[in-house]
């Protein structure tokens, strides 16, 4: 099938401290319901078209009251592309490290927040391309910085790094 040309413009930011992972199981969205997500993100707004960081820095805050000032190492690390019916579907993963875990409070109004080790994320459900970009930054994402463009496939992804040229 042939994308219509309607693009959906999504972040994702995954929050650590010291081996574990915040994450969110996402209850009542239009685009991804009852599944564990990045700790925070969202749509893009109209004005942050060409800046992905500050859509995922105004839903952290949105949704759990972060500001960046509390956060280390925020970086942009996958973009991923994904063709659904209708629809080109581009994600931005954003990873960081909190200061501190007293900067977050678990609650959410777009679910249940929950810290993980980053060894359970496997065993957990999630959307399609958030599946394989956590295994990718398990595997060997989280050992680098590198910057990569995560393409679906029929049920799969390739992982390219991204260099600057």
């Amino acid at each position: 099938m042939q994308p219509i040309g309607k693009l959906r413009n999504m972040t994702s930011i995954y929050l650590t401290y010291k081996g574990q992972i915040l994450l969110l199981y996402r209850q009542g969205s239009r685009v991804v319901n009852n599944m564990w997500v990045g700790s925070a993100g969202g749509h893009f707004e109209p004005q942050e078209v060409n800046d992905a960081r500050a859509c995922v820095l105004r839903e952290l805050e949105e949704e759990l009251g972060i500001k960046e000032d509390s956060l280390e190492k925020l970086t942009l690390r996958y973009v991923s592309l994904y063709n659904k019916p209708n629809e080109l579907r581009r994600n931005y993963y954003f990873f960081a490290e909190l200061k501190s875990r007293e900067d977050v409070q678990l609650k959410s109004d777009e679910g249940q927040l929950k810290w993980f080790s980053i060894e359970e994320i496997p065993n957990l459900e999630m959307p399609f391309t958030s599946h394989h970009v956590t295994r990718h930054w398990l595997k060997e994402g989280r050992l680098n910085d590198k910057f990569y463009a995560a393409i679906s496939t029929d049920h799969d992804m390739t992982f390219l790094e991204m260099k600057e040229f």
